[in-house]
């Protein structure tokens, strides 16, 4: 097992669900974006998404794509999500998982890219405009490609999506490629607040954790309340949080009241929560 997996599942023999949460890095303040984010690991998060600010990101919604573009007038790079996440490391084991899209990570270069991100401590990539078919083209580079190859050698696990629209044979090959966990899509679309979800997202969950053999499974879009993450705890090992958390930031919450959403996701995520 990977360092992701192997914590995920230690949580699950505890009869605990994963909560990670989604963060754009630098957002809403680059200075004090070290010290919130301790705040929301203290808070209940039990590992940070840490999303790379990028002036075109396709998978998201308005409302992360308003916090990235705030992230980068804050003048926020890739240099600064390094020095975030050896920040935030050094304070908590909880996971880093870095989500970026492919075009500032070839800019940076991609050998490059993952040299200081493993130095950095950061455990997992999500680059979600790769898809399965360009895979193996994207990670090219010959001593990367090498290291992929021999996946205990490499400590950054690369993390695949699937999608409502994913064939079962789809499925299986991306449990087969990913590393740490499967990011199960959970409705057709990009990230954003779902006030509730249907039966055939359901049925589509219950199918897509049933054909994972090597993987764990963490479920992803539209979650934002307690009730979603004991609907959806049956179909997969945790959850990921995102717009939730940066809408009550955007809003302008004050910083107590989004670690309080936090606090009770994070409850729904034991066994024994009752409403």
């Amino acid at each position: 097992m990977s360092y992701i997996s192997e914590y995920i599942d230690q949580l699950n023999k505890k009869n605990r669900k994963a909560l990670s949460i989604f963060l754009t890095a630098g957002f809403p303040e680059k200075n004090n974006f070290i010290d919130f984010t301790k705040n929301v690991l203290d808070a209940g998060a039990d590992m940070i998404e840490l999303g790379i600010p990028f002036s075109d990101p396709l998978a998201d919604g308005p409302v992360i794509q308003t916090s990235s573009k705030i992230a980068l007038d804050n003048g926020v790079n890739l240099k600064d999500v390094f020095a975030f996440s050896e920040a935030i490391i050094a304070y908590s084991n909880k996971p880093i998982i870095l989500m970026g899209y492919a075009n500032p990570i070839r800019k940076y270069g991609i050998k490059n890219f993952f040299n200081d991100a493993i130095n950095s401590g950061v455990k997992g990539l999500i680059v979600p405009d790769v898809p399965l078919e360009e895979y193996d083209s994207f990670f090219s580079n010959s001593e990367l490609q090498k290291n992929l190859k021999q996946k205990h050698k490499l400590k950054l696990d690369v993390i695949l999506l699937t999608t409502p629209t994913s064939s079962d044979e789809r499925i299986q090959e991306i449990d087969t490629k990913s590393d740490g966990f499967v990011y199960c899509v959970s409705v057709v679309g990009t990230t954003g607040i779902k006030n509730n979800f249907s039966i055939r997202t359901q049925n589509n969950l219950r199918r897509t954790y049933s054909l994972l053999k090597k993987n764990k499974m963490m479920i992803g879009f539209g979650i934002s309340k307690p009730e979603d993450v004991i609907n959806f705890s049956p179909y997969c090992d945790g959850v990921i949080v995102g717009s939730r958390i940066i809408k009550s930031l955007l809003d302008g919450d004050k910083p107590e009241d989004t670690l309080k959403i936090i606090s009770g996701l994070s409850a729904a995520c034991e066994s024994s929560y009752t409403y």
